[in-house]
């Protein structure tokens, strides 16, 4: 009969590392659990792959939350077999964060990592085996946003606004994040006016404009259609000749993982309508898009998925 994804792993005898790590972070249970749960599982000798110390770091109880977020960056909730794997370009971890899937001559790598054994069933999901460890995003919204070093103007405005704390809390947010090109096609004068302490209240208005709560990937950007701002207002997705915009801006880079949310940068900053009037909305039907990355320029494109026909 099959075991539950812990014991299969202890039995195979290579994941030692692997089970003292779900021990260490209190997740022998959950993945004891009913699930089902798709595990990525690194090797022994995966982690012996980690810079020296690395894994004696982790841990300590005192770095228990740094290695749980480790740990879930391994999982996704449900049962993923291999043919499906190969079908997806992401997969939306149990840590929030997504790992990043693709098919090259014939291996199929997840982030970094290469799966070196599929489809271990278990009775409470399956195993993929992997040579390397994954690491998700350690950095929070902030700190993402300084190292790309194309937002300084808006890690300014934030820190003018007072909003750095928010941005860089516990709670998971989506920044759709105007680069310092953006905020350069604004009016002249605008930015510096609304960096003066009169009116931070418009300049945080504005921008959390530019923030949904939750983690929300491209691929829900389009298909929700609408979403609903931290300041209130909506913002609307559509596509325009292939290319995705929001709120008129264009999205020049999708799903930028924070290790509080995501990040989706974009070409214009977005300014919030006066006062919105209450307008009764039409859910439109639930449209299914799907991203295309161009090998050369890099930008992604998005083209709308026929959904199936229902006999």
């Amino acid at each position: 009969a099959e075991k539950d994804i812990v014991t299969t792993a202890v039995e195979a005898g290579s994941f030692k590392t692997l089970a003292a790590a779900l021990k260490a972070g209190g997740l022998i249970e959950t993945l004891q659990g009913k699930g089902p749960f798709t595990v990525f599982a690194p090797t022994d000798e995966a982690f012996a792959k980690l810079p020296a110390g690395t894994v004696e770091t982790l841990l300590k109880p005192e770095n228990k939350g740094q290695l749980v977020s480790v740990l879930t960056y391994h999982v996704v909730a449900g049962k993923v077999a291999a043919a499906q794997v190969v079908k997806l370009d992401a997969a939306a971890t149990v840590n929030g964060q997504r790992v990043n899937i693709k098919v090259e001559e014939g291996n199929v790598r997840v982030d970094q990592a290469t799966v070196v054994k599929a489809d271990i069933h278990c009775s409470n999901g399956i195993i993929h085996v992997v040579d390397q460890v994954l690491l998700p995003s350690g950095d929070n919204i902030p700190a993402t946003a300084a190292k790309a070093g194309t937002f300084k103007t808006l890690l300014a405005a934030a820190k003018a606004a007072g909003l750095v704390e928010v941005l860089s809390g516990d709670k998971p947010l989506t920044v759709f994040a105007p680069t310092d090109e953006a905020f350069a096609k604004l009016p002249a004068g605008t930015v510096e006016s609304l960096l003066k302490p009169e009116n931070k209240a418009k300049l945080a208005a504005i921008l959390t404009f530019h923030v949904v709560p939750g983690r929300v990937f491209s691929g829900d950007v389009l298909s929700k259609k609408e979403l609903k701002t931290v300041q209130g207002g909506m913002l609307t997705a559509a596509m325009k000749n292939g290319a995705a915009t929001i709120n008129g801006a264009g999205l020049i880079a999708t799903d930028i993982d924070a290790s509080n949310g995501v990040i989706h940068v974009i070409d214009s900053v977005m300014l919030p309508p006066a006062a919105t009037a209450k307008t009764s909305h039409v859910t439109p039907a639930k449209a299914q898009y799907v991203a295309h990355v161009c090998p050369t320029s890099g930008r992604v494109t998005y083209s709308l998925a026929q959904p199936a026909c229902r006999e």
